[in-house]
């Protein structure tokens, strides 16, 4: 399979209500919109994905699914969004395998997942080795090819060098 893109689709019981949520209660940024003006769908940005929030459900959701949602500040998310009036399903809990993870759910009783990877976390650390002294770029670059509108940026990994 050769996937070019994908995303979460939600389709809620009350599409205004779940927009407002995922707009202006969790600050998720809009992707693009589209349908009626008046009823637009929305895609937001979700990390490295998309969430798609359109149409209208026939049915409640079901209880397994979910949406994972890396924070910066797990403590400051949870005093924002209780300061807004989210409910809080689960306050930040320090779980076994090392993350902290805090409970919320949509207006249609989505979980959502916000979760802090801490700093020594293995998720956070990078196993690649050091670049040798004197390399600038993962991919031996040292420097730009002279007379390139590109000078300072590598052509190859896309990190910036020396011009």
């Amino acid at each position: 399979m050769d996937v070019l893109s994908s995303r979460i689709l939600l389709r809620p019981s009350d599409l205004d209500r779940s927009r407002r949520f995922y707009r202006d209660l969790l600050g998720l940024a809009v992707y693009r919109e589209f349908g009626p003006p008046d009823d637009p769908g929305l895609v937001f940005f979700l990390g490295q994905g998309l969430l798609e929030v359109s149409g209208h459900a026939a049915d409640p959701p079901g209880r397994s699914v979910m949406i994972w949602i890396q924070v910066r500040d797990i403590h400051a998310e949870h005093a924002r969004l209780a300061a807004a009036g989210v409910p809080i399903a689960r306050e930040p809990v320090a779980e076994p395998w090392g993350l902290i993870e805090m409970w919320i759910e949509d207006p249609d009783g989505i979980r959502i997942v916000l979760v802090e990877v801490p700093a020594d976390h293995p998720l956070r650390r990078d196993s690649r080795p050091a670049l040798p002294p004197g390399r600038r770029t993962a991919c031996g670059i040292e420097r730009a090819p002279p007379k390139t509108r590109w000078s300072s940026i590598c052509p190859v990994c896309g990190m910036r060098v020396r011009p």
